[in-house]
């Protein structure tokens, strides 16, 4: 099990995806938000403190979530939140899981729904800042058909052999989820996230 706060785990590039899991959630101005996999609970609580109901799901008991369960049986009715996270949790489940996952977290939303997956490869970053204007920012993902061997967490990655991004968004539309946008993090280019309505 990871030690969600060693200085290890939670790094500068880890607390900006935090930054990015809350502001996409809060874009949506949801009354209430369901977390799967509660992970440190830290954005579970800033969601609280921004007067959000959150609830927090995870098949962890030792990480005290609101609810014990999987995300794929989860133990809600359909549409029972404004919105769902769901940030670095799937690849721990085996790629056929993917897809029924994916259509539990539809049943569950009202709305939509923010997810995020490890995305594998070498990258070229290129930031520009000039006084007075916003950061020119420009980042490109390598390929890199390297075959995943699992390492006792991630099943599958995405960029790796047999996991190409195609593959990816044509698992997640035939989930009956759109694809509203997707981008890496440009400071964590090993997160990439989805924003997905119903």
């Amino acid at each position: 099990m990871n030690d969600y706060f060693s200085k290890k785990y939670n790094d500068l590039k880890r607390w900006t995806s935090y930054w990015y899991q809350a502001e996409e959630v809060l874009n949506f101005s949801p009354k209430s938000v369901l977390i799967i996999g509660k992970g440190d609970g830290l954005v579970s609580e800033y969601l609280k403190l921004r007067g959000v109901k959150t609830i927090t799901l995870d098949i962890n008991r030792s990480l005290n979530p609101d609810i014990t369960a999987s995300v794929i049986d989860m133990p809600f009715s359909d549409n029972s939140f404004d919105t769902v996270l769901c940030a670095q949790v799937l690849e721990h489940l085996p790629y056929g899981e993917f897809e029924k996952s994916l259509r539990e977290i539809r049943r569950v939303t009202k709305r939509c729904a923010v997810i995020s997956l490890p995305h594998f490869g070498p990258v070229i970053k290129f930031c520009l800042k000039i006084p007075l204007l916003p950061p020119l920012k420009f980042m490109v993902k390598l390929p890199y058909p390297r075959k995943h061997v699992f390492n006792g967490e991630h099943y599958w990655e995405i960029g790796k052999r047999d996991y190409p991004m195609r593959k990816i968004k044509k698992d997640i539309i035939n989930s009956g989820l759109i694809i509203e946008k997707d981008f890496i993090v440009f400071e964590n280019p090993l997160h990439h996230f989805f924003v997905l309505k119903k």
